[in-house]
Order: C-alpha cells, then sequence, then structure tokens
C-alpha cells in the first residue's frame, strides 16, 4: 500500500456477501430492507473483490470487515479467515480487520490471537445491538485482552442502527447495547487498546464526544451518516480539541465514499483539519 497515493483511508466498510455457503433465510429480506433504508439502489451487498475495484479506481484506502452476529440474528458470518485472504489478495487498497461475538468466549479469544498473528489482522469489529451485548459486560473481556495482547484494536458500533429498520421488532435489535457510555469502563480497563467508536452516536453524542476527550486511547469515526446531517457539537469538536481523533469513514456499501466525500467538502471543517479526518489520523493509528 502507497499510502502517499492514496486521497484519503476509509475506516469502516462492510464485507457483508456470504462468501463461502448459500444465503441463509430470511438474508435476501434483510439486505433489501437495508437498502430500502439506506436507498442504496442495491438489493444485494457487493462482494470484497468488488469492494477493492470501486476503491482502487477512487484510490481511496478502506479498512474492511464482516460482522458476526450469528447468535442474534441466526445469519452465518463471513469467514474472518475468508476476508483476510482476499484483502491480502489486495493489499494495495484494503486493511483486514476480523469480528468475534464475545459470547464465543475462550474460543474467540483463541481465534484472535491467531488471525491477528497467521493472517495479519489489525482490528476487530464489534456491533453490540446486532450481537445482543453491553460492551463493558465482564464476559468480553477475554477477547478484549486477547486483542490488547496482541496490539490489535477494537471498533464499535455506536448510536443508532439502520440494520432491520422497518422490520418487525427491527429484527430484535435492542439500541441500548450501543449507547457509547458503555465504552468509557472498556477504555479505562484496557488502556493500551485503541478503541474506535463508529458513527454519529445519535442519540448520545455527548457521550462521544466526553469519552474521546478524556480517553487517550479512544477515537470516533464518522461513517453512517452524510456529513450534511453531522450535528454541530460534532463538527466543532472535530475542528478542535478532537481533530487527531476523527477518521474518515462511509459505511460502504451503505453509504458510498463518493456520496461522502462530496458532503464532506460542503461543511465548516478547517482546512488543516481536514487532510487529518481524510487520511493522516488513520495512518498514524494504523502505523501505515
Amino acid at each position: 500500500m502507497n499510502i502517499d497515493d492514496l486521497i484519503a483511508i476509509d475506516f469502516h466498510t462492510h464485507a457483508e456477501e456470504p462468501c463461502c455457503s448459500t444465503r441463509d433465510d430470511g438474508y435476501n429480506e434483510f439486505q433489501a430492507g437495508m437498502g430500502e433504508y439506506f436507498h442504496t439502489g442495491r438489493s444485494y451487498p457487493p462482494d470484497m473483490n468488488e469492494t477493492a475495484g470501486y476503491f482502487r479506481e477512487r484510490k481511496i484506502g478502506c479498512v474492511i470487515f464482516p460482522v458476526d452476529a450469528e447468535r442474534e440474528t441466526g445469519f452465518r458470518r463471513y469467514s474472518n479467515e475468508e476476508v483476510a485472504r482476499i484483502a491480502a489478495e489486495n493489499d494495495d487498497i484494503m486493511i483486514p480487520f476480523a469480528s468475534i461475538d464475545p459470547a464465543k468466549g475462550k474460543m474467540g479469544a483463541r481465534e484472535a490471537r491467531r488471525l491477528v498473528r497467521e493472517f495479519g489482522v489489525r482490528g476487530f469489529k464489534f456491533h453490540p445491538t446486532m450481537q445482543g451485548f453491553y460492551p463493558n459486560d465482564r464476559s468480553a473481556y477475554g477477547l478484549y485482552e486477547a486483542i490488547q495482547d496482541e496490539g490489535a484494536m477494537a471498533l464499535f458500533h455506536t448510536g443508532q442502527t439502520g440494520v432491520g429498520a422497518g422490520m418487525r421488532g427491527q429484527m430484535g435489535m435492542r439500541l441500548k447495547y450501543s449507547n457509547p457510555v458503555y465504552l468509557d469502563d472498556v477504555a479505562v480497563d484496557f488502556p493500551d487498546m485503541p478503541i474506535i467508536m463508529a458513527h454519529p452516536s445519535f442519540p448520545w453524542q455527548d457521550e462521544a464526544l466526553s469519552i474521546a476527550s478524556l480517553k487517550p486511547n479512544v477515537y470516533i469515526d464518522l461513517s453512517g451518516w452524510s456529513p450534511k446531517y453531522f450535528p454541530a457539537n460534532l463538527v466543532g469538536y472535530a475542528n478542535t480539541m478532537l481533530k487527531h481523533k476523527v477518521l474518515f469513514g462511509s459505511d460502504w456499501p451503505a453509504i458510498s465514499p463518493d456520496r461522502w466525500l462530496s458532503d464532506f467538502e460542503k461543511i465548516a471543517i478547517k482546512d488543516d483539519v481536514r487532510p487529518l479526518i481524510l487520511k493522516e489520523n488513520a495512518r498514524k493509528l494504523l502505523n501505515l
């Protein structure tokens, strides 16, 4: 990966299409609902090689990951090893993260260590609402310990989610798990593990800004929303005390980098802060 040639690094892209099996019952309806909510114009997500081609054409690097929510959704996860393998085949543009449901316990911790050591995985994605857990639940701490020990990082969904939006009971998604305040405990108990809070954390934006301001190992990615909808307090902090801790993220394929970057040009971000958000903060955090 030639970082100097890239115009940006997208810290939040999804590998969603199952690569090693047929789709599970209900998966087509789930993806159709996501496409309608985010107005993507797609009835199914792109595979990883399609994603690599899209980002390569635009000279944007991308952190890519699956979400292990088998237990709560019933949908089999995208193999972490397969994600890492395809990312390695596209390592001019892709940086692999993995995902492990904390409920996998010691087995999950062993998997995390193996993925870092043998597959070059740089971090792990958690989605508390989809995975059905509070981030500060002590049952997850064995997995966090493995991630910290191996020098990897953890990225957590925060705030509301479009997953299951409009579906009966929102597919069982409970928003309470994704209040960023629970990450304050994690940041204290694992101070050497970088933590990225994904998305503007509606309706808990103030909590996210407070934690990121006080905990040196906590960052915010700006994925999942068009920048034109960013709350004023988020923009204010990004321009000032959090200018070295805020990261560009799109939430591909729900939101395209084309749309995100176009809208980002129109908001009041300082000229000296824009390159930090778009690439330099990620470059430093990932030690690229």
